[in-house]
């Protein structure tokens, strides 16, 4: 079992930046990899960012990579998302969540169907 609930969204001008939290309860140890996706209205839930919890590695798409940075602080049992240089196209429900699973072929780290655990979404809303 675990809990997420992530915080910190909010509404930002285009060029400015926003960290997001998703504080993590229960059995934690089972969590192989963080992750964060987002879904805007009438689209797709979409992959944001990964890191290994045991690790330093982590993975973004494109879409992202070099504007936002996934990390983590496992003594707090905390993930974070530093989102700079926001576009409005960023705006999004973001969710964070836990995978207790090794990615395969089937179910990679970027797929939703890898994650168990899902917080509550918190919005983030880009103005132009």
């Amino acid at each position: 079992q675990v809990q997420l609930v992530e915080s910190g969204g909010g509404l930002v001008q285009a060029g400015g930046s926003l960290r997001l939290s998703c504080a993590a309860s229960g059995r934690t140890s089972s969590a192989y990899a963080m992750g964060w996706f987002r879904q805007a209205p009438g689209k797709e839930r979409e992959f944001v960012a990964a890191i290994l919890w045991s690790g330093v590695s982590t993975r973004y798409p494109d879409s992202v990579k070099g504007r936002f940075t996934i990390s983590r602080d496992n003594a707090k049992n905390t993930v974070y998302l530093q989102m700079n240089s926001l576009k409005p196209e960023d705006t999004a429900v973001y969710y964070c969540a836990a995978a207790p699973q090794r990615p395969t072929a089937l179910t990679p780290y970027y797929s939703s169907e890898l994650y168990d655990y899902w917080g509550q979404g918190t919005q983030v809303t880009v103005s132009s």
